[in-house]
């Protein structure tokens, strides 16, 4: 979801120069086994590579670190030829499930050792854990929801997974609903998403485990507390709604894996209805489209009950199908309300037959039109017309219409009635993000976490039709907001173009001047925008004195579809480019200096440190890729890697294998180049990014002489891409990352006393329906 979360559309579905190819000579593969060696030599505190050319030192402080001796990479003597170009991919071994694979198992734990034997040696690192768990250790809590005359919501004091609570009446007593650290003994169970029913009788609970994408679907009697039989499997990018009477709901399923099977296929996603107090086995097929087996169905349920209706979409693209199939009605068929995948419908409310959507059909930035569900073949009617600010979504609040446009990268909440006609604004605090909007027709209440940059959550209680505000929960500060700025910038990108970034850093160190050791952060693809929020992790470097900067280049979602189009696809390097520049003006303008900048981003923005760091290894000290799709001409041969094509490109393809070729981060490494510190970080249980992809990079980077600085890997263990992870697993890796880049950005980490600081965000309850999990790249 976007800043303002309401009811959005899933933007991401299943995620995220050119030298040559690694090349495997024939024959020479022992020789190539040969480990790369960093020494340290102890007078100097200079570190050596046995790789880098004689004399070169490592830049930066150095209290000694232990030398670096990296594990022998098995290389194959593999080329492929495509297009007539020859491919290596000596590496490809590491491709094998780190679950089941022995070998690929003995490399990581020999990899592991390594990274954290030098981790461990990190000026700073326990203090900036320490912190860093302070800053998750307060109370928060997540947007209620109300179902009947009940409230719902979470609340954490620093647990790894935020229990749920529940009310009787918004002032009611508070009752502990269900805990979910106590789901497995080790925490290898997280609750994902849930939902109650609406009578507030039962709550779906969707469980994955080991950070998998996977969910088992439980359900949970809200009187006594207790798990009900019912058990629903092999449930994956599925939302899940109750029907109107709570006896049952609808879901997305593949079918199971056949014996001996490793992963199920994702194709051929069917929609169900369970029927509580029965088996799995009886459940009903509702809708099939086993002549389009790649299309990916949501069913939703209008809020008065009478219609089911099911969007179709395919990839990464938001556009859809719409069919209505009428509940009222036995063994009703389908009814088409949108044929042919041209445009991206959501739908955002119900009055009567007519049926409320946002698209962007006739209006690339997003218009609000209504469809009547009893007359179909009518044209849509609109309500709200297309604006020069993107539309990024909306829902329905007792008579209003709570519209979230995107401004300049920031979001600004429009209220309007259910003509259209404007009634006001939702009155944000400030520079930020506010989540939730969750609502029904006929009650105006609603509520809505607001956050910064460097403000945690605060949740405010809304009346749409009044405009009464009221905090309905907020944690205590240990820090002073006043004490930091944050800017928004607009920089040139090498086209020209201006991209917006924001820069958050202490107000002290704005005002004086000084550059200072920078964290810029990037994503740029499947249409996700870059918006302010509350990260413990980022605030706790921007506290230790760093500068934090985050690029919303193109690729993203920050200016609509224009913006989303010119860096996907042929259009790849324009991401980039914009990344690289924004690196440029941070160093240009004075933010930061020479051997002061590092450079983050996950899943997709992985992918996007891979390639900067090739084109430009010189302008970055400190490089973290974290689970990046590193190999573009296999992405598509793993998990749901197929429906990324939509962003990348069909490495089967000609002009599209070529594109990808030329910034593949696994076949661009730049022998003899001088590239920055990175730490690559995965998990081997990651089953949207696999990890092979962040496993052969790392070994290419060990392999190439590529300068004295570290090239290391964390592969975390029992997780998965990064969703729903415990606290005290985030924690870990973020410590590990950040101290990482202290080191090589000459960023001190100083213990700091005083008070203690501020909670993230809870887990949020979210909007009506369960949104399907996030199938692609994750910001």
């Amino acid at each position: 979801m976007l800043a303002v979360s309401f009811r959005l559309p899933v933007a991401a579905l299943l995620l995220a120069f050119m030298a040559l190819p690694v090349q495997a000579q024939p024959g020479a593969a022992a020789a190539e086994d040969a480990a790369v060696v960093i020494t340290t030599d102890a007078a100097a505190g200079r570190a050596v590579d046995s790789a880098a050319k004689p004399g070169a030192l490592r830049i930066g402080p150095a209290p000694r670190l232990p030398a670096l001796r990296y594990p022998q990479a098995r290389r194959l003597d593999l080329t492929e030829t495509h297009f007539g170009v020859p491919v290596a991919d000596p590496y490809r071994w590491l491709e094998g499930d780190p679950r089941h694979d022995a070998d690929v198992q003995a490399w990581i734990a020999a990899e592991n050792e390594t990274t954290f034997r030098y981790l461990k040696s990190l000026p700073g690192r326990e203090a900036l854990r320490a912190r860093m768990a302070t800053l998750h250790g307060y109370e928060r809590f997540g947007n209620p929801r109300k179902a009947g005359e009940r409230y719902f919501y979470t609340r954490s004091k620093g647990e790894n997974f935020s229990p749920i609570y529940v009310r009787e009446g918004v002032n009611g007593a508070e009752r502990l609903l269900i805990d979910p650290n106590r789901l497995s003994t080790d925490g290898s169970v997280a609750l994902a998403e849930w939902l109650p029913s609406r009578d507030g009788r039962a709550l779906l609970l969707a469980l994955q485990e080991r950070g998998s994408d996977w969910r088992t679907v439980r359900v949970l009697d809200v009187e006594s507390g207790a798990l009900m039989p019912d058990q629903v499997a092999w449930v994956r990018y599925s939302a899940l709604a109750w029907n109107h009477e709570g006896n049952g709901f609808y879901y997305a399923r593949f079918a199971a894996p056949t014996e001996g099977g490793r992963d199920p296929s994702f194709e051929n996603q069917q929609v169900w209805f369970h029927t509580l107090g029965t088996e799995q086995a009886q459940d009903r097929l509702v809708y099939a489209t086993p002549d389009r087996p790649r299309l990916l169905h949501r069913a939703e349920v209008t809020a008065d009950g009478r219609w089911l209706l099911i969007s179709s979409k395919m990839g990464t693209e938001q556009t859809a199908e719409l069919v209505l199939i009428p509940l009222t009605v036995p063994d009703a068929r389908p009814v088409t309300l949108v044929r042919g995948l041209r445009n991206a419908w959501q739908m955002i409310g119900q009055l009567g037959d007519r049926l409320y959507f946002r698209t962007d059909a006739r209006a690339p930035n997003g218009r609000i039109v209504t469809i009547d569900a009893g007359h179909p073949r009518r044209r849509p009617a609109e309500v709200v017309a297309e604006r020069p600010q993107t539309l990024a979504g909306g829902s329905m609040i007792g008579s209003r219409l709570v519209l979230a446009y995107i401004v300049d990268g920031r979001i600004v909440a429009e209220i309007t009635d259910l003509a259209g006609k404007r009634q006001g604004d939702v009155p944000l605090p400030g520079l930020g993000a506010a989540a939730g909007f969750s609502g029904r027709p006929g009650d105006p209440e609603t509520f809505y976490a607001f956050s910064s940059f460097t403000q945690p959550p605060t949740i405010y209680r809304f009346n749409v039709e009044t405009g009464e505000t009221s905090i309905f929960a907020r944690s205590a500060l240990g820090f002073d907001p006043a004490d930091y700025v944050t800017e928004q910038v607009f920089y040139p990108a090498r086209d020209g173009t201006a991209v917006p970034m924001f820069i958050v850093r202490r107000r002290a160190l704005a005002d004086s001047g000084t550059p200072a050791p920078t964290l810029l952060y990037g994503y740029g693809g499947f249409n996700v925008a870059q918006t302010p929020s509350f990260s413990p992790t980022r605030f706790a470097w921007v506290e230790k004195g760093g500068v934090l900067a985050i690029a919303g280049v193109r690729g993203g979602g920050e200016f609509g579809k224009a913006w989303y189009d010119a860096g996907r696809g042929a259009n790849k390097q324009t991401t980039f480019d914009d990344f690289i520049a924004a690196a440029e003006y941070l160093k240009g303008q004075g933010y930061t200096g020479d051997n002061q900048l590092a450079i983050e981003g996950r899943s997709n923005g992985g992918l996007l440190v891979g390639a900067v760091v090739n084109q430009r290894p010189d302008l970055f000290a400190a490089a973290l890729p974290g689970v990046g799709v590193m190999d573009m001409l296999r992405f598509d041969q793993f998990t749901a890697g197929a429906f990324w094509v939509d962003d990348y490109g069909r490495p089967d393809r000609e002009a599209d294998f070529r594109t990808l070729l030329a910034y593949s981060p696994y076949h661009n490494i730049r022998s003899e180049a001088d590239y920055p510190a990175i730490l690559v970080t995965t998990a081997d249980s990651d089953d949207r990014v696999v990890p092979g992809h962040s496993f052969k990079y790392a070994a290419a980077l060990q392999a190439a002489p590529l300068g004295e600085r570290p090239r290391l890997i964390r592969v975390d263990t029992g997780t998965g891409h990064g969703i729903n992870r415990p606290t005290d697993k985030i924690v870990d890796e973020y410590a590990d990352m950040y101290s990482f880049a202290a080191y090589w950005t000459g960023l001190t980490l100083r213990q700091r006393s005083g008070r203690s600081s501020a909670p993230t965000d809870g887990a949020s309850a979210g909007s009506a329906a369960i949104q399907p999990a996030l199938i692609g790249p994750v910001r």
